[in-house]
């Protein structure tokens, strides 16, 4: 009897269950942290701001002009058909402008971000955009001069038709 527990004590570490059970744990841990550290490195970081001290003095600055639109009841109606953007703006006396900047801005990805200039055709504002993909966009509407800005959000699937007010997204 004591010589078959002599045989099972001199097997070799690895043939044993234990020492495998012991080491599954930090070997999982550590193959989870090269998986974070190559997703870490490969993924942009698009949401963080790089000047975030100059954006946010920037912040009191885009108040007063979503005041200023508010102030003469600025509102803008957007209507996309697929390839042309047109705008109508409610209060024609807040307009001095022939043109106006319209952003486009992708909630999560800044790529996909578009920047445009509106022309003036009668009473409504007209350009083309690229093909905007589904999903979730900010629109901000400014004149050259910046003295007021309206903002909409919206969510695209197609053409699409949003009002733009002087509220905060």
């Amino acid at each position: 009897m004591q010589e078959q527990a002599l045989d099972r004590d001199t097997q070799p570490w690895y043939r044993q269950g234990w020492p495998w059970a012991l080491m599954a744990l930090p070997a999982s841990a550590v193959v989870a942290g090269i998986i974070t550290l190559i997703l870490a490195i490969q993924s942009p970081n698009a949401l963080v701001v790089d000047d975030y001290y100059k954006e946010g003095l920037a912040i009191n600055q885009q108040k007063q002009r979503l005041a200023a639109a508010d102030a003469v009841g600025l509102r803008a109606l957007l209507r996309y058909d697929g390839r042309q953007v047109q705008l109508t703006i409610d209060s024609s006396s807040a307009v001095a402008s022939d043109t106006v900047e319209l952003q486009i801005i992708h909630a999560t990805r800044a790529e996909l971000d578009q920047s445009l200039t509106l022309q003036r055709s009668g009473d409504v504002y007209r350009g083309e955009i690229e093909e905007l993909q589904a999903g979730s966009w900010y629109l901000r509407l400014q004149p050259s001069d910046l003295a007021w800005e309206v903002r909409g959000a919206l969510r695209v699937e197609g053409s699409f038709q949003t009002l733009l007010t002087a509220q905060d997204y």
